[in-house]
């Protein structure tokens, strides 16, 4: 006789569409205002759009103009001498900071808090917060006048030269605790024996960590480098609360150049363009962070 499948009661197919039914709102909201919304912009991209949007399509005429605006050039100069620095030292202080706690020191508790306190902020706070300490006015210059210290010069936010190393001070401040959240994460995944065989086969401190700590971390490395790019590629309100992008255009990056010909120089079109650079260099930075952890997975 055939055997029959069993029966599935309406309880398990309650327990079993509940969870779908609670996230398909969200689902569907991401789809719409998310992916939609970036199909809209690559859209828009290709159109004539001035101050509202147009669809006539103009195919790459955007994205020549774009290239040829000496602004765009200057924001892409300035994302890479942000982006580069931020990364850098981000990466530099959070390992050594997640060194220096690997050490299982006394206040460990406390400390760790203190460090990730920052990325609790917005970076509307971080911005507007260092933009009063490195004011000449009211800031550290100031302080430094009132101690007695007449000489001393602090003006780099006012300096058009100067001015981007402003916005990687206070974004290696807020970010750098976060990256050694991760790679003490990943120093605490290590296997001790590991590190045993090392240390009794003669291994000094700096050997250890040189070739055999470091070359584990590069799972943490990479993690901290997607997620820096990806906040270094995307920073906006950090800048506009620090420097306004200013003083000129010296701290003018894609994301508020995006802005400014999209909102306030009625180019929607060549803002959309920018918009979609953008994407397509985080997507560049991101394809091949996927590509390797799936591959891992497998």
């Amino acid at each position: 006789m055939a055997q029959h499948a069993p029966k599935v009661d309406f309880r398990t197919r309650l327990q079993e569409w509940i969870p779908k039914l609670v996230l398909s709102p969200s689902v569907a909201a991401m789809t719409v205002f998310v992916y939609g919304f970036i199909a809209f912009t690559v859209y828009l991209s290709f159109t004539g759009s001035k101050m509202l949007p147009r669809y006539d399509w103009i195919g790459f005429e955007n994205y020549q103009k774009l290239w040829g605006l000496s602004s765009w050039w200057t924001a892409i100069t300035n994302l890479g001498v942000f982006a580069s620095l931020y990364i850098i030292i981000c990466t530099v202080i959070g390992l050594g900071l997640a060194i220096f706690l690997d050490q299982k020191i006394r206040g460990e508790g406390m400390l760790r808090p203190i460090y990730l306190y920052p990325m609790a902020l917005s970076f509307i706070v971080t911005g507007t917060a260092w933009k009063w300490i490195l004011d000449p006015g009211i800031g550290i210059e100031n302080t430094m006048h009132l101690w007695g210290w007449t000489s001393f010069e602090f003006n780099w936010i006012k300096d058009r030269n100067m001015a981007i190393y402003t916005v990687v001070i206070a974004a290696v401040w807020q970010t750098s605790g976060f990256v050694m959240s991760m790679f003490l994460a990943g120093l605490r995944g290590i296997d001790n024996e590991i590190v045993k065989a090392a240390q009794i086969d003669g291994a000094s401190n700096w050997n250890l960590y040189r070739r055999i700590v470091i070359p584990l971390l590069r799972p943490a490395f990479l993690s901290s480098f997607v997620i820096l790019a990806h906040l270094a590629v995307k920073s906006y309100d950090l800048i506009i609360a620090l420097t306004g992008g200013g003083p000129g255009r010296a701290t003018e990056v894609p994301a508020t150049f995006m802005y400014s010909y999209t909102f306030t120089r009625n180019s929607m079109g060549i803002g959309a363009a920018s918009a979609v650079i953008m994407l397509m260099t985080i997507a560049a930075i991101m394809t091949p962070y996927l590509y390797a952890e799936l591959k891992e997975s497998k």
